[in-house]
């Protein structure tokens, strides 16, 4: 396993869309293997192929346990609710935003074996599902948020919000 570079803003290939995993070989075993070393390392809840530069529909979430889903071609099957919260992405460093999401999301996917699975998350693994599968559409967060934020610009507004509660 290897640790791989984190892209940010600004580099094309988070723009781009990204093609489905037609091989499910050793090659799809390394990317993923180096993508949950990736994403522990900088510590986030949820990683997209092309955040490490590789346009394929691959994707690593955290569920509510802390143990990680590997994510192969997935697709959003099934989503209801709806929850208002604050997102950062690791290929947006040091920002924040509000965004809307569904609360409740199911994903039918395709295991690092190429067999298919459903999951569903409700609450921050729903919002990770949606916040990962856009990046595979070539979408980042900050497209749906009305201002980006500093993290102690949003510590600030929690601790607002505490205090006139």
């Amino acid at each position: 396993m290897a640790l791989r570079k984190i892209v940010t803003q600004g580099d094309p290939v988070l723009e781009k869309k990204c093609r489905p995993v037609e091989k499910f070989d050793q090659k799809l075993h390394w990317l993923l293997d180096d993508m949950k070393e990736t994403l522990a390392e900088a510590g986030g809840v949820g990683l997209a192929a092309p955040q490490v530069g590789i346009l394929r529909r691959v994707v690593v979430v955290e569920d509510a346990e802390e143990q990680l889903i590997e994510l192969v071609n997935p697709v959003i099957v099934e989503q209801s609710g709806e929850q208002d919260g604050w997102e950062g992405c690791l290929s947006v460093p040091g920002k924040w935003g509000q965004v809307k999401r569904p609360n409740f999301v199911t994903v039918r996917a395709q295991n690092r074996d190429g067999e298919f699975f459903e999951v569903s998350g409700e609450e921050l693994v729903a919002r990770c599902f949606c916040h990962e599968l856009e990046h595979l559409e070539g979408h980042l967060f900050v497209e749906h948020a009305d201002q980006l934020y500093t993290a102690e610009e949003v510590d600030a507004m929690s601790e607002e919000e505490e205090g006139g509660r």
